[in-house]
């Protein structure tokens, strides 16, 4: 995999320096926030103010870190606005990540997906990958992407009303 852009500078950093030395997993988020879309995806946005919060755990046991298509400096911008104190924020506009990770589809539209890696001795390897994305919606039901890692959802799959049908982030 190319290099990706780190929010906090503007080099670039190889795909195997994401994970620390006594860390063999990686989790990355793709956040929908391509480079010609003229706004962010507030579901993404909800469920990353909800993750901010969790990092600082999740990083305990993992690498976590979140991908988006746009420029750096874009992405630096909503990092600010929304207050993302805890996330690594990473830019893949300039590397093919988000087509080789199924985060973008054929016609450039974004995804958003959740994928794990593994490094071990021999390598990196792709565990998993938050495959309801691709898979139709049931009829009456929202999609269930990545809402286990959601806040947001899993409160409100506890409640009698549950999701609701009229309301989204």
């Amino acid at each position: 995999l190319e290099s990706l852009d780190e929010l906090t500078s503007e080099k670039q950093i190889r795909f195997s320096e994401l994970f620390s030395k006594n860390k063999t997993t990686l989790a990355i988020y793709s956040f929908i926030y391509g480079p010609y879309t003229g706004k962010v995806c507030p579901s993404c946005t909800s469920i990353l103010d909800g993750l901010n919060g969790s990092a600082l755990h999740i990083e305990q046991r993992i690498n976590f870190v979140v991908v988006a298509k746009s420029p750096i400096q874009r992405i630096r911008e909503w990092v600010k606005i929304r207050g993302w104190n805890n996330l690594y924020m990473l830019s893949s506009e300039n590397n093919t990540y988000n087509i080789d990770y199924f985060a973008e589809a054929g016609d450039g539209s974004q995804m958003p997906i959740l994928n794990i890696f593994s490094k071990n001795d021999g390598g990196i390897y792709h565990t998993y990958s938050a495959e309801l994305l691709y898979v139709p919606s049931e009829e009456g039901q929202d999609p269930r992407r990545v809402d286990s890692l959601w806040p947001l959802w899993n409160m409100f799959d506890l409640i009698p009303e549950g999701h609701g049908k009229d309301w989204n982030p």
